[in-house]
């Protein structure tokens, strides 16, 4: 198999490159996580490639996957990164990417973070909010410290995705209305701690269309002309992320066409391009190892208990996402269709509803389109200790995190003092 293949097994079968995946359970248990170094690098470089024409900045959304190792993978490519918290912040710094490659995206920005970000030199601060942008000011000027900003417009564009995704529309939680991003550049571009550096808007999440993009990015560019007549010349255009991947069905664009449609419209403008993909790289990369445990019928149900959870892989329970799952090795025999469910004390624990299988306890199964917002949403839900991360590189694995084991989960908790002895 292809294993930087750009469909739902890319990764899947019996080996990702050149290890199979039945060695690493083996050898680690599971659940695990396990991600393909060479799909990672080739996603990022359809990216850089279509867009070596023009100016552009390609930043890796940490938030699809937080891994140090993957930071590390990108960052050697020349990646930048896009972070939503201080915490993301520190991970990039501790995969000694460079702070200079940061902009710092997040409606919700505490001061603490923001200072923290400031003394690092990050890039730029995608500013969501006229308080947002007044805080900034204050922290900048006690620090004695110009901060870079860019300000996050909302455009108003219907992205077309699920809802709890979607991130461009006036009733979301995301940006600056455009009507007010005139008066507010104007009051940036005062101010003596702030530089303006550019101009940004992300329209949501796992998208299958480019048709969304180019409407935002064209409201952008009249926004910029309009601030050129200001006076206000702005040094780079962020079109943010969300370009989806196929788990089932989809048929998104592949990162070299929207890319492409992207550079078509800023030809003859002198502007840099800032991009900030982040599940169209790592999304496919990755698979979810998890054992069959026991086989049990309720009634008409059949119900195949895995080791791995809704702690371990949210997406189904919260958006009732589809993942592909199959035996790494497959049985002869009529499939059965199957509910994939966890250990965990709660009804919509699933993997997956009624799917078509072959299974007897101890089948290893692979769940597929793992590599993004899978271990990064989860959690100790039920005591349950975190997954193993693994990167495959050619036909070597490294453990990229360990499996944690339940007494560090308790770890900074005590129990309270002893009951005074009555008299």
């Amino acid at each position: 198999m292809d294993p930087t293949g750009t469909g739902p097994r890319a990764c899947g079968g019996a080996a990702i490159e050149g290890v199979a995946l039945e060695r690493i359970a083996a050898d680690l248990g599971t659940p695990c996580f396990v991600y393909s170094r060479a799909a990672i690098e080739r996603k990022w470089r359809e990216y850089d490639e279509a867009l070596a024409d023009i100016p552009h900045w390609i930043c890796y959304a940490v938030k699809a996957n937080s891994n140090l190792a993957i930071i590390d993978v990108l960052g050697r490519l020349g990646a930048g990164f896009d972070i939503v918290s201080g915490g993301e912040l520190e991970r990039v710094r501790a995969a000694r990417a460079p702070a200079a490659r940061v902009v710092f995206s997040g409606v919700g920005k505490r001061d603490d973070e923001m200072a923290a970000a400031l003394e690092a030199g990050v890039g730029c601060f995608n500013v969501e909010s006229v308080p947002e942008l007044d805080r900034l000011a204050a922290i900048a000027a006690a620090a004695g410290k110009r901060a870079p900003v860019s300000l996050r417009v909302n455009p108003d564009i219907d992205a077309r995705t699920h809802p709890y995704i979607t991130t461009g529309l006036s009733e979301n939680k995301f940006g600056i209305p455009a009507a007010d991003v005139r008066g507010l550049y104007a009051r940036a571009a005062a101010h003596p701690s702030l530089e303006v550096c550019g101009i940004d808007c992300h329209i949501g999440s796992q998208l299958a269309e480019i048709e969304p993009y180019l409407a935002a990015l064209d409201r952008l560019l009249v926004l910029m002309d309009t601030l050129a007549g200001d006076g206000i010349r702005l040094a780079h255009l962020n079109l943010g992320g969300g370009l989806g991947i196929r788990y089932r069905n989809e048929s998104p664009p592949p990162p070299a066409a929207l890319a492409g449609a992207i550079a078509e419209r800023l030809a003859g403008r002198e502007i840099m391009l800032m991009l900030e993909p982040g599940r169209s790289i790592v999304g496919n990369a990755g698979v979810l190892l998890t054992r069959v445990e026991y086989l049990k019928h309720n009634g008409s149900k059949r119900f195949a208990v895995v080791d791995a959870a809704m702690n371990d892989l949210i997406r189904p329970a919260l958006y009732d996402a589809w993942h592909d799952i199959v035996p790494v090795r497959p049985r002869d025999g009529v499939p059965e269709p199957y509910e994939i469910v966890g250990p965990v004390c709660e009804s919509g624990d699933f993997l997956a509803r009624a799917r078509p299988l072959v299974l007897e306890p101890g089948d290893l199964l692979a769940v597929h389109s793992a590599g993004a917002y899978a271990f990064v949403m989860s959690s100790n839900y039920n005591t349950r200790p975190r997954a193993a991360e693994v990167m495959v590189d050619g036909d070597r694995y490294h453990v990229v995190r360990k499996r944690e084991r339940v007494c560090e989960l308790f770890a900074g908790e005590s129990v309270l003092p002893a009951d005074p002895v009555s008299g």
